[in-house]
């Protein structure tokens, strides 16, 4: 689907992918709703848009904030006059530990915003997508999503919820006009660390991970949007994710053991 002169809603949009996912999109013509927990960041986002900021409108919710999902698609159609695309990126980690150290707390803030905020905006939004003539409904997984990652069990697993349930929904709309696309962002350079509520491991800044390669929000921003044009099932983004999907598919064992063996130090 083509973004100019569409409404397209963005979740996490206040900073890392989902800020370079909107103004790459308001830079390419499309309307965008950007909702984000985090009112500061959202209105920074809305500095950033510039001269299109009159075609961005901004809501304050948390995406596991269920009530507050189901009033957003008409607070958007009010903004915007209609609805065409969902781009479902708001996502945090946990806690660099082993599930065996995992507080229950943590374990359900995970699975509240990464899976039941990505199950409660397609609820909510689809009916409205299924009356346009094109739609798109794009989810944001992870490289985490289809192989593991040591001390992001629990992130990885919701991660593959998310992959599974979007390609369960792009079956299901085979005959329609929503398109729907799964993306899994390798290492990318943004603050989720700090966004999540958490501190980097000391051995993080002793330099056990400082070497690994990144891509920037705005390439990953630019890959997803492409990939959303060309209505592509899978978007892979990074050099890492491409890598490591083919890896994996080979030698699911000796990926998983080449994964331990980068990020070992992180869990002490």
């Amino acid at each position: 689907m083509k973004v100019l002169n569409k409404v397209i809603v963005v979740t996490g949009g206040g900073s890392g992918i989902g800020r370079a996912l909107v103004l790459r999109l308001l830079n390419e013509g499309a309307r965008v709703a950007a909702a984000d927990v985090n009112e500061m960041t959202l209105n920074e986002t809305a500095d950033l848009a510039g001269q299109r900021r009159d075609k961005l409108s901004t809501h304050v919710l948390s995406v596991s904030d269920r009530a507050a999902v189901e009033a957003l698609p008409q607070a958007v159609i009010d903004a915007h006059g209609a609805v065409d695309g969902v781009i479902n990126n708001a996502g945090i980690i946990q806690p660099f530990v082993r599930l065996n150290d995992l507080e229950y707390d943590a374990i359900e803030r995970v699975l509240h915003v990464n899976l039941y905020g990505v199950i409660y905006m397609t609820k909510a939004f689809l009916p409205h997508l299924l009356k346009r003539p094109e739609a798109h409904v794009v989810n944001v997984s992870s490289m985490g999503g289809f192989f593991p990652v040591p001390g992001q069990t629990l992130y990885g697993a919701s991660k593959a919820a998310v992959k599974l349930l979007t390609e369960g929904l792009y079956s299901e709309l085979l005959d329609t006009h929503v398109h729907v696309t799964v993306v899994f962002p390798g290492a990318i350079a943004t603050n989720i660390t700090q966004n999540s509520g958490l501190a980097m491991p000391a051995a993080a800044s002793d330099g056990a991970a400082q070497n690994y390669p990144t891509t920037s929000a705005e390439r990953a921003a630019e890959i997803i949007v492409n990939g959303m044009e060309r209505d592509q099932f899978q978007v892979y983004v990074g050099n890492d994710a491409r890598m490591m999907n083919y890896l994996y598919r080979l030698n699911p064992g000796y990926a998983t053991r080449f994964m331990f063996n980068r990020m070992k130090n992180l869990l002490g």
